[in-house]
Formats: C-alpha cells, sequence, structure tokens
C-alpha cells in the first residue's frame, strides 16, 4: 500500500539549502520510479527530479541542473531531494510522485500514480 508523506519544506533566504523527504510509511517504495513535482500558484504541476528505483538513474530538469539533487534509500522507503543555491523562483509546493518502472523516468505527471501532500518552499529575497 502506497502513502507517500512529504516533509521538510519552509521558509528561506535565497541562496539557502533545504532537504524534502518523501516517505511511504506503510510500506516499501519497492521497484518505482520516484519523481518530484513542484506546483506554483496559478500554474500547472511541474517536474523537478526522477530516480530509478536502484537509484543509478537520475534526471533533473533544466532549470534545477546544478543545484538540486535527488536519492533515495530504499531501506528507509524513502526519497529526498536536496536543494541548494535557492531562489524566488523555486517557491512552490513539493510533491512526491511513484510510477511504475515503464516509460523510465518520465516528466509529465500524468504518468505517475500516487502523490503525496506536499509541502511548502518558499524563498525570500
Amino acid at each position: 500500500q502506497v502513502h507517500l508523506v512529504e516533509s521538510g519544506g519552509g521558509l528561506v533566504q535565497v541562496g539557502d539549502s533545504l532537504r524534502l523527504s518523501c516517505e511511504n510509511p506503510r510500506g516499501t517504495l519497492g521497484r518505482f520510479v520516484m519523481g518530484w513535482f513542484r506546483q506554483a500558484p496559478g500554474k500547472e504541476r511541474e517536474f523537478v527530479a526522477a530516480i530509478t528505483w536502484s537509484g543509478g538513474g537520475t534526471s533533473y530538469a533544466d532549470s534545477v541542473k546544478g543545484r538540486f539533487t535527488i536519492s533515495r534509500d530504499n531501506a528507509k522507503n524513502s526519497v529526498y531531494l536536496q536543494m541548494n543555491s535557492l531562489k524566488p523562483e523555486d517557491t512552490a509546493v513539493y510533491y512526491c510522485g511513484i510510477k511504475g518502472p515503464r516509460g523510465g523516468l518520465q516528466p509529465n505527471p500524468e504518468w505517475y500514480d500516487y502523490w503525496g501532500q506536499g509541502t511548502q518552499v518558499t524563498v525570500s529575497s
């Protein structure tokens, strides 16, 4: 059973760092692809990063490459998003999603089957 819970959001200054966590407390993340997405007010949900079940493959949106790092710890049923050098345009609600291995590291949120409730990240200038 999948029940994703995100945490780690907050209010930070430009240039600061945050580490988001996403956990499935009800069980394993299994052989699933995990993705991080974000949604700002009035905008559609957009892809941030994704990682294969083994952690050996990752994909990032161009806007976060070099600043964000996705990782996972399957023993802890968790996936993480380390966000460095935060900018005001990173302000959004961040969601983690889970999908099966078919289709690979999809940036399209319609491929993801389950979502967490989201965690707010606000970057103040």
